[in-house]
């Protein structure tokens, strides 16, 4: 079993609070995280999964049942499906505010978000679990974690064919699923072409204008699907970063699919041969890079893109407090090169640390405040810069 590094974070967090809410996408192991990796202390842990009929049946009188398991750690699983039960859950926290009482994990972002805090304001904590991590599996399989991404079953399958059929499955019952529970009126047919489409797209400028055209349907409604695949935590847009400067601003966002292997799946790659000959390979060396920062970073710490109209260019810049703090440039190569549109973003935003991440380069300045180092370095470096969200 693949230790997460979120655990030492969630076992500080169930010594504090009453509830602790764990987020994440369906399969990212958030179970296997609450069962096997959680300190309950003296408590015994109660699961209970809301997809299970047996389950539902004991909950048929929440405030019963749950009144009666003080002495337990209940983890309730997929708990966005039963929203009347986040007021229930309030009251029997305020009859005892002892931390560690209640985990409740769930894939449905914005909507489990809102449930909670309007009625556990104060009484929880939340922790966002993503897919594997490179500083997770060991930077000695950076190759296979960059081509079938980090859900675990699809990390851990035997081999790439068995991960990729694997993609599939999740891919297509996911979005049956998640639609199934959506107000979103549109049959799985046309999301799943709808994905696709975004495949080809990743770690480019949405063109919303466009993307209705190809899929005969209006702009707000193309907002809409691209908005139900980021409360499913399938995509990520990162905005643009407007500062004060008189320069012409992109205003427009970049859209990411989120784990590499999903988006491996959808261009129909499953070997880094089948990558290297792929014209989405930079992209998705961009995205899975993003995405390994991201997953390490405190939720303090706000995420943009930089981009003027005239080619000044920064791919990810780390906002702490109001000003960029750093800007990371990604290259698919051990001897980048810097464009000038790198040079003249680099300049614009002006951040005290400014690094360029490559796949194996050996940590050294490039010029004054520059630095290359290789992804293996991230977790170091944002632990440095006191940006580990640990």
């Amino acid at each position: 079993m693949i230790l997460r590094r979120l655990s030492k974070k969630v076992n500080k967090a169930i010594k504090l609070n009453p509830a602790v809410v764990i987020l994440g996408p369906r399969q990212v192991g958030k179970t296997t995280l609450a069962l096997k990796q959680i300190d309950p202390g003296t408590k015994e842990i109660l699961y209970l999964d809301l997809e299970r009929p047996s389950d539902l049946l004991k909950l048929s009188d929440a405030e019963f049942f749950l009144s009666n398991q003080q002495v337990k750690l209940v983890v309730i699983d997929e708990v966005q499906r039963m929203p009347e039960l986040f007021p229930i859950l309030r009251s029997l926290i305020d009859e005892n505010r002892e931390a560690g009482r209640f985990i409740l994990l769930g894939s449905a972002s914005d909507k489990l978000i809102g449930m909670s805090a309007e009625s556990l304001a104060g009484r929880v904590s939340y922790q966002e679990l993503h897919p594997f991590s490179l500083d997770e599996v060991g930077n000695d399989r950076l190759t296979k974690l960059w081509i079938t991404g980090g859900f675990p079953v699809a990390f851990q399958a035997t081999n790439n064919e068995e991960s990729f059929e694997w993609l599939g499955d999740f891919v297509r019952t996911y979005i049956e699923r998640e639609l199934g529970v959506s107000e979103l009126k549109v049959d799985s047919i046309q999301l799943s072409m709808f994905l696709r489409i975004i495949a080809s797209i990743h770690g480019q400028l949405i063109n919303y204008s466009q993307l209705a055209n190809v899929m005969q349907i209006s702009m707000s409604n193309i907002k809409k699907y691209i908005n139900f695949f980021e409360q499913a935590y399938l995509l990520r847009t990162i905005q643009p970063y407007h500062s004060n400067n008189q320069k012409r601003l992109v205003k427009t966002p970049k859209i990411y699919i989120r784990d590499s292997g999903i988006l491996h799946y959808l261009r129909g790659i499953n070997s880094i041969e089948d990558l290297e000959g792929d014209i989405i390979k930079g992209y998705s060396w961009e995205g899975f890079v993003i995405q390994q920062i991201i997953a390490m970073l405190k939720p303090s710490i706000q995420t943009y893109f930089y981009r003027t109209s005239n080619g000044a260019e920064v791919d990810l810049v780390l906002i702490k407090g109001n000003d960029p703090f750093v800007a990371f440039e990604i290259k698919y190569s051990n001897s980048p090169k810097i464009t000038k549109g790198t040079t003249e973003g680099l300049t614009d935003l002006n951040c005290p640390y400014q690094y360029i991440i490559t796949p194996n380069s050996e940590k050294y300045e490039l010029r004054k405040n520059l630095w290359v180092i290789g992804i293996s370095d991230i977790y170091k470096t944002l632990k440095e810069l006191d940006l580990l969200n640990e």
